[in-house]
């Protein structure tokens, strides 16, 4: 600590000291009621976001899913993965876990009964369902995380807007995806590192990897931070058998297809941050909107931005590796800033990803990114479900030059917020540089 820091260091008071003792019952009565709003908001959110998928079909992904189900049912998981849903026009491609496949053969299996038809709880309910329920696991975590850490607990705000957070309302009440499970085991693998429980963290680390294979993009931080506590191979075996088990079937019988489908899936070109822009010079080798066949100038672009940021989580993992569980989370927290900033593709549901590790990182920073993300997704979905009441959002191509200019919002806000949490960082250590691959250390909270 330099010696400005040292001159403002408030004074040590310990549980004692008579100033504390009288403040203590004030202090747990305040702290509990907190706690109280905080889920009784989330209590409110979860209650909403059923109802709306009670009463709403959501986005075409629902439809897709849908049709999913019916292949995976019909002709199981390879025919799936070889030829995707031949009955749809645009013939979408699975390129989703086995895990998740096993959830919609099984959630297809529910809606064709009777008895749960009958009451409401059809496909589109299901699919949602389970994303509904880990927001607000998310919320409960974070609330845990915040009894031990005061600079969450001082924006308690914070906590209260994750909960009622209009994003997630937006995406698992209505839009119809398994995003948000994948963060709630993401959180919950996280959480484990300030728990101090490798083996728990790498089961919950591979269940995130086995709902979207994109949690695998910050398998260094975790790796770094277990082997630099001599850790590794506690966080590595349950890891490697989780997915070894829920990977068997396509590993074992069609490990080529897996690969192709699942693990090389690159999101949509020309949606989003610097391939949109790149799109809106018009010029032929940029027009070109979709997630497969790119021009060679397409495929340049892309795989210059994939490398980039698969660099800079692997640097960023390597240099903050000494630090506490805390400082991972953060870890994890700027990663999905240059994922999102430097990413040829991102889609309305991805806005959900990184939401609770940039409120760990930086309160109000996702107070400025939550605004932004919630005016996107408004206007996407508003567009695309062609007004008020929202009941079937259908994305198109002819629509996406309509919806697509709102995406700059969360865009310039996270590349904004990348640029001022650089220059917090050099301000409290000026000998911090951005290219290197010099160790933080232990102490630093940077």
């Amino acid at each position: 600590m330099n010696r400005v820091a040292l001159l403002f260091a408030p004074k040590e008071l310990s549980v004692s000291d008579p100033v504390i003792q009288h403040s203590l019952p004030t202090l747990g009565r305040s702290s509990r009621a907190t706690s109280l709003g905080i889920v009784l908001a989330g209590v409110l959110a979860l209650f909403l976001k059923a109802w709306i998928a009670l009463t709403t079909f959501g986005s075409n992904d629902v439809v897709t899913f849908y049709s999913f189900a019916r292949s995976l049912s019909e002709h199981g998981l390879e025919w799936t993965y070889r030829h995707g849903v031949v009955w749809l026009a645009s013939s979408p491609i699975f390129n989703h876990p086995p895990l998740t496949a096993y959830f919609l053969r099984f959630i297809h299996f529910l809606a064709h009964q009777e008895a749960l038809r009958v009451n409401g709880f059809t496909f589109p309910f299901l699919l949602r369902l389970p994303s509904i329920i880990a927001d607000f696991v998310v919320v409960l975590v974070l609330l845990q995380i915040s009894k031990t850490d005061a600079r969450i607990r001082r924006h308690s705000w914070a906590l209260v807007l994750l909960a009622l957070s209009p994003v997630s309302l937006m995406v698992s009440g209505f839009h119809g995806n398994t995003d948000p499970v994948m963060v709630m085991f993401f959180v919950l693998a996280s959480y484990m590192c300030l728990k101090k429980q490798p083996w728990l963290c790498g089961l919950f680390f591979a269940l995130s990897c086995q709902i979207k294979v994109i949690p695998l993009l910050f398998f260094p931080i975790f790796f770094f931070f277990w082997y630099h506590r001599r850790a590794i191979v506690s966080f590595l075996l349950p890891f490697v058998l989780t997915s070894i088990v829920l990977w068997w079937e396509p590993l074992l019988h069609f490990p080529t297809l897996f690969i192709k489908n699942v693990l090389s899936y690159g999101s949509y070109w020309g949606i989003w941050g610097i391939t949109y822009w790149l799109r809106l010079t018009k010029l032929p080798a940029f027009s070109w909107v979709w997630f497969v066949d790119f021009s060679p100038a397409q495929t340049v672009v892309v795989t210059l931005l994939k490398v980039l940021i698969v660099a800079s989580i692997f640097v960023i993992a390597w240099r903050r590796r000494a630090l506490g569980g805390r400082a991972l989370i953060e870890s994890i927290a700027y990663g999905w800033i240059i994922f999102f900033v430097f990413s040829p593709g991102v889609c309305a549901q991805y806005m959900v990803w990184l939401a609770p590790f940039v409120l760990i990182l930086s309160p109000s920073f996702y107070a400025w990114l939550t605004a932004t993300s919630s005016l996107f997704l408004f206007f996407f979905y508003n567009i695309t479900a062609h007004g008020l009441p929202w009941y079937l959002a259908i994305s198109s191509n002819q629509l996406n030059m309509v919806w697509t200019p709102w995406t700059m919002w969360p865009w310039a806000t996270l590349i904004l917020g990348m640029v001022v949490l650089w220059r917090k960082a050099v301000i409290f250590d000026p000998a911090l540089r951005l290219f290197s691959l010099q160790t933080l250390p232990a102490e630093s909270r940077e």
